[in-house]
C-alpha cells in the first residue's frame, strides 16, 4: 500500500469558492479510489489544503488518475485558485493502523520530521516501542514514511477534540517519559500544522 500526500498552496480568502468546487466532484472521484482525508491549515503555513490518497502501487494510481481525467471525474475546475502544488509518496508505517472515515477531530496536527539519511529505519523502531502508550492519550490516524519526493521525512497526524486538549495530552506525554521516544537519532528538521477537515472529507 502507498499513500500519496498532495498538498496544494491557495490564494488567500478563496478556500470556501475552492472547497465548493472540490466538493462537487468528490462523489464521482472517489468512486474510483478511496479518499482518506482531506483538510485546510488553520495554524502554521496557511493557504494549504492537504489531502491523501491510498493507492495499492504506483500502477494502480497511474491506472486511477487517468481514468478520472478521462472520465471528467477529476481534477475540479480549481486551477485558478492554486499557487503551487506538491504530491509525495509514503508508505505506512509498521505500526499503523488502516485508515477508515470518522470524527475524531475537528483538530487534527500534521507533524513532519526530515532525519538524517538512511536512519528512519532505527526511528521506526524506537517508535514501534512507545507508540501503543502514546495511543492511549489521543488518536494516531496515520504515520508515513517517505518514498519519492523528499526523502527521509516521517509524517505522522494526531487528532484532538479541541486545542485545549492537544495542550493538555502533550503535557501527559512529555511527563510520562515514554515520548517521545528515546533514540539517539534527532531530526534535522520538524515541522507542524494545525488542520480543520474539509466539509467533504472522510475524517472529521
Amino acid at each position: 500500500m502507498i499513500y500519496e500526500i498532495r498538498t496544494y498552496e491557495l490564494k488567500p480568502r478563496i478556500y470556501d469558492q475552492f472547497d465548493r468546487r472540490v466538493a462537487e466532484k468528490i462523489p464521482a472521484r472517489t468512486k474510483l479510489s478511496t479518499l482518506v482525508g482531506f483538510w485546510r491549515t488553520d495554524i502554521g503555513p496557511l493557504n494549504q489544503v492537504v489531502h491523501i490518497w491510498p493507492y495499492e502501487d504506483l500502477g494502480q494510481r497511474t491506472e486511477i488518475r487517468a481514468q478520472a481525467v478521462a472520465g471528467g471525474q477529476w481534477p475540479p475546475d480549481t486551477a485558478e485558485f492554486i499557487t503551487a502544488m506538491e504530491s509525495e509518496i509514503y508508505l505506512p508505517a509498521p505500526f499503523m493502523d488502516p485508515m477508515s472515515p470518522g470524527d475524531p477531530g475537528p483538530i487534527y496536527e500534521m507533524r513532519t520530521y526530515t532525519y538524517p539519511l538512511a536512519s528512519i529505519p532505527s526511528v521506526l523502531e524506537a517508535w514501534n516501542e512507545v507508540i501503543e502508550d502514546r495511543k492511549k492519550l489521543s488518536p494516531l490516524i496515520g504515520c508515513w514514511y517517505s518514498e519519492l519526493g523528499g526523502l527521509n521525512k516521517l509524517v505522522h497526524i494526531w487528532a484532538y477534540r479541541s486545542l485545549a486538549e492537544r495542550n493538555s495530552v502533550r503535557e501527559k506525554a512529555l511527563s510520562s517519559g515514554r515520548w517521545p521516544p528515546r533514540s539517539s537519532i534527532a531530526p534535522l528538521r520538524m515541522e507542524n500544522k494545525i488542520m480543520l477537515p474539509a466539509s467533504f472529507s472522510p475524517l472529521q
